[in-house]
């Protein structure tokens, strides 16, 4: 009998170390992959350089690829002992922090301008700030229209809705886009962003580029067109949008989340064209590296006609120093970026409504990061 309670003991002993033992297995699981307990990317790449990465790295910029940068922190911190700490308070804000020496790497969805070169050449040592396009995507244009599961705009519209000309759903130029389409006699609630932004920048280089005529502006990362109301950053428009009958607006398609439906532009190709990640790198394949020397800054065809080409896009660059970095953040900052241009890095793109940089521009890429000193 004795001889059996201590079988029976050892046999409770046993199923509860595997019972424990799969319950530390399940809580490593959702530690390290998906906040859902998904298997994808379950755990960072193993093939993750840290070299001599290590402490905080603050950086400030594009709120256009938080999301994308969030994904990137989470490999990388994971890999290595760094923390990266991503403010995005817009590209004008990083610009600024980055042209000031405060933060040694900064996000835009704009390439930098002489004035802010000229700038960085102060905290540059010997060098001066670069653009490299890291992160692309369409430029989503959401609306909360009650009982319209599907709208197609053109240019002009757009430009007229967001310039005040066009204040009701039910207005002919819209009807005539959408002759299917139940459209209600519902006053249209345009939102732009109050911070300045590089998705302002792009958004607005699109409207001039096609339809100037309608949009007759300077354009730029600040608002200039009349009317409408304002929201900080692009999450900041998004939750408008969802909570306002007869919103629309303007941001990243990362951003168009939780039911918020988005605009097909009619850019006269075949048939309207749908904001996906696929289709903005369609338009961005058809960029032209214009920067000199190790600047990598593109010239966008916003024009663009080509079948299946979303043509409302944005790339975001990643801004440093070619020569100069500060020798405390050099290391953590170049493993940082060497993973984001990475083949997993771009990858991670696509999985969370980024469109990864064409293989062409991301080896340039790759090749500069290398030579940051």
């Amino acid at each position: 009998m004795k001889l059996q309670r201590m079988n029976r003991r050892a046999l409770a002993l046993g199923a509860l170390a595997v019972s424990g033992a799969l319950a530390l297995t399940a809580c490593g699981s959702d530690e390290t992959g998906n906040p859902d307990g998904g298997s994808s990317n379950a755990a960072a790449p193993s093939n993750i350089k840290c070299d001599d990465a290590s402490g905080q790295v603050l950086a400030d910029g594009s709120s256009a690829q938080k999301n994308a940068v969030d994904a990137w922190v989470k490999q990388f911190s994971a890999a290595c002992k760094v923390e990266i700490n991503y403010k995005a308070g817009g590209s004008g804000a990083g610009i600024t922090a980055f042209t000031q020496g405060q933060v040694p790497w900064a996000g835009s969805d704009s390439a930098l301008k002489p004035d802010e070169v000229e700038a960085s050449k102060k905290i540059c040592s010997g060098g001066q700030g670069i653009d490299l396009p890291m992160v692309g995507g369409p430029i989503a244009v959401g609306y909360n229209v009650p009982g319209v599961d599907k709208l197609v705009l053109d240019s002009a519209t757009i430009a007229k809705i967001f310039d005040s000309k066009i204040t009701k759903w039910n207005d002919p130029a819209i009807a005539k886009l959408n002759p299917d389409a139940k459209l209600p006699d519902l006053k249209i609630q345009a939102f732009h962003r109050s911070d300045e932004s590089g998705t302002t920048d792009n958004f607005t280089k699109y409207l001039i580029a096609t339809a100037k005529k309608d949009f007759p502006y300077e354009g730029g990362k600040a608002w200039q067109a009349k009317g409408g109301q304002s929201a900080p950053q692009s999450s900041g428009v998004a939750a408008q949008v969802k909570q306002t009958a007869g919103a629309i607006g303007y941001f990243e398609l990362s951003y168009a989340k939780d039911g918020i439906k988005t605009v097909a532009i009619d850019t006269g190709a075949d048939k309207p064209v749908e904001a996906t990640v696929d289709n903005a790198t369609k338009a961005i394949a058809e960029a032209k590296v214009v920067g000199t020397g190790k600047d990598l800054a593109l010239e966008l065809n916003y024009g663009t006609k080509a079948a299946g080409a979303y043509p409302m896009v944005l790339v975001t660059y990643e801004i440093v120093c070619d020569k100069g970095n500060k020798a405390e953040t050099l290391p953590a900052v170049k493993a940082f970026l060497r993973y984001a241009a990475s083949e997993d890095g771009q990858k991670i793109l696509a999985e969370n409504d980024y469109a990864p940089m064409p293989e062409e521009i991301i080896t340039k890429v790759r090749t500069t990061v290398e030579s940051l000193s």
